[in-house]
C-alpha cells in the first residue's frame, strides 16, 4: 500500500527508547543536543512578532520566487557579508528542506543520485529518499581538521549523478570550506557539468575559521552554484518558515535554472505572505538575536574545551563555524551504546556519532546552544563519565 520512499522500519532507536523511559518516570534530563534557539533563554525583541501584523499580510499577491521586497532584503543580507547576489537571483522557499526538495525536482529524475558529505546532517537521507533520489556520500577526512578531498569526490561521479552538495559550516563537524576546497569541488562540477549546492545556513556563526575560508559557494563562478540560507539559523527564528536559494554562475545557466524554478515554485507557492512582508524587518531586528547566539556558542565552545582539558582521552575537535561540536572519546562500545549509557547513568543527552554517519566509533556530538552555566556543568560530567582511562 505504501511507497518505498518512506522506510518500512520506523522503530525508535535505542537512545530514543531510553529517553522516553526516563522522561516517563520523571527523570530530569540535561539536553546537550538542543538545536532550537527559541527555547534556551535568548532575548527576542517584541517587535519581531509585531512586524507580522502588517495589514499587507492580509493581501494575497503570489509571486513564484517570492515578494520582490523580501528577495531584495535577502540580497542585502548577502551584501552585508561581502557576497553580491542580485535580488532577481534570489528564490524564496519555506525552509532549507523545501529548498532541497525544489532542487531535487529541478535536477533529478527518480533514481538519480546527488553527492552529499559524510559525516553530515542525517536529514539528507530522508530528503533524498522522499524525492526518489539517491544520496551518495563522500567522506570528509579528519586530519588536523576535517577536509574535503575533491579528487575522491570526483571519483564518485557517475552517469546518474545530478548535483554536488556541500555544507559549510558543516553540521556536525563545524568545518568550513576553504577556497582551495571550493576550487577543487567547483572544477569537478565544471568538468562534469554538475550544479554545486552549498548549504550555508550556519555561515553567520564563524568561531575560528581557517585563514583561507571561502566566503560562499557563490565565490565560484565557472558553473551553476546555489547557496541556501534561511531565518531558522541566520536570526534564530525556526518557527517563521522562510528559506532562500541564491543562484550564481554563468548567466545562461542561471537563466535556464530560473526559468524552470519558476514553474516549480509557481506550482507549490509554499511561502506564506506575512513572513515575506516582514522579511526585511525580521532580518534587521534579528541581528541582535544572532549576536546573542554567536556570543553563547563561542562561550560554550571554550567551556567545553576547558572541561575536557583534564581528560586527554577525550578530544574536542576544532569548530570552525556553526553551533555543534564533536568530541572524540574512547571507543569502548558502539557510539549509540555510549550515548544511551551516559543518558541512563548521568541523565545527560548527547548525540552518538553514528547518527551523523561517522566512519568509525568513538564520537559524540553536542550542541553549543545551551544555557552556559548548565552547559558547563553537564559537559564536564559527560566528559568525565566518557573518559575510561
Amino acid at each position: 500500500m505504501f511507497a518505498r520512499r518512506v522506510p518500512d522500519d520506523l522503530t525508535p532507536n535505542r537512545l530514543t527508547l531510553v529517553l522516553e523511559d526516563l522522561r516517563s518516570r520523571g527523570r530530569e534530563i540535561v539536553d546537550l543536543t538542543q538545536s532550537n534557539p527559541t527555547t534556551v533563554g535568548f532575548e527576542y525583541p517584541r517587535e519581531l512578532i509585531e512586524t507580522l501584523a502588517t495589514p499587507a499580510a492580509l493581501i494575497y499577491s503570489p509571486h513564484p520566487f517570492g515578494l520582490p521586497q523580501a528577495r531584495a532584503a535577502v540580497s542585502r543580507e548577502y551584501a552585508r557579508t561581502g557576497v553580491e547576489v542580485p535580488p532577481d537571483r534570489v528564490v524564496l522557499t519555506a525552509s532549507s528542506s523545501d529548498s532541497y526538495s525544489t532542487l531535487f525536482k529541478l535536477f533529478c529524475e527518480p533514481g538519480d543520485n546527488v553527492l552529499v558529505p559524510s559525516p553530515s546532517y542525517p536529514l539528507f537521507e530522508h530528503l533524498c529518499r522522499l524525492d526518489a533520489v539517491v544520496a551518495r556520500p563522500y567522506r570528509l577526512e579528519l586530519y588536523d581538521r576535517w577536509t574535503l578531498d575533491a579528487d575522491a569526490l570526483g571519483a564518485l561521479v557517475d552517469a546518474r549523478t545530478r548535483a554536488v552538495l556541500v555544507v559549510s559550516p558543516n553540521n556536525p563537524t563545524g568545518s568550513m570550506l576553504t577556497r582551495d576546497e571550493l576550487a577543487g569541488v567547483g572544477e569537478v562540477c565544471r568538468r562534469s557539468r554538475l550544479p554545486l549546492v552549498g548549504d550555508e545556513v550556519f555561515r553567520e556563526y564563524p568561531l575560528q575559521p581557517p585563514a583561507a575560508a571561502a566566503a560562499s559557494v557563490l565565490d565560484y563562478r565557472e558553473m551553476l552554484v546555489i547557496s541556501l540560507g534561511g531565518l531558522s539559523k541566520s536570526v534564530g527564528l525556526p518557527q517563521l518558515k522562510l528559506g532562500w536559494m541564491a543562484l550564481g554562475g554563468p548567466a545562461p545557466l542561471v537563466e535556464a535554472a530560473l526559468t524552470r524554478l519558476e514553474l516549480i515554485s509557481d506550482t507549490y507557492l509554499s511561502v506564506n505572505t506575512p513572513v515575506q512582508e516582514a522579511a526585511a524587518e525580521l532580518l534587521s531586528l534579528g541581528a541582535g538575536v544572532r549576536a546573542q547566539i554567536s556570543d553563547r556558542v563561542l562561550l560554550n565552545y571554550h567551556a567545553l574545551r576547558e572541561v575536557a582539558a583534564p581528560h586527554p582521552a577525550c578530544r574536542v575537535h576544532a569548530v570552525e563555524g556553526g553551533w555543534t561540536a564533536v568530541v572524540q572519546v574512547p571507543a569502548t562500545m558502539p557510539d549509540e551504546d555510549l550515548a544511551a549509557t551516559l543518558l541512563a547513568q548521568e541523565g545527560i543527552l548527547v548525540h552518538p556519532g553514528g547518527f551523523y554517519d561517522f566512519h568509525r566509533g568513538g564520537f559524540v556530538v553536542v550542541s553549543l546552544l545551551g544555557e552556559p552555566a548548565q552547559f558547563r556543568r553537564a559537559a564536564g560530567r559527560a566528559i568525565a563519565a566518557l573518559d575510561t582511562r
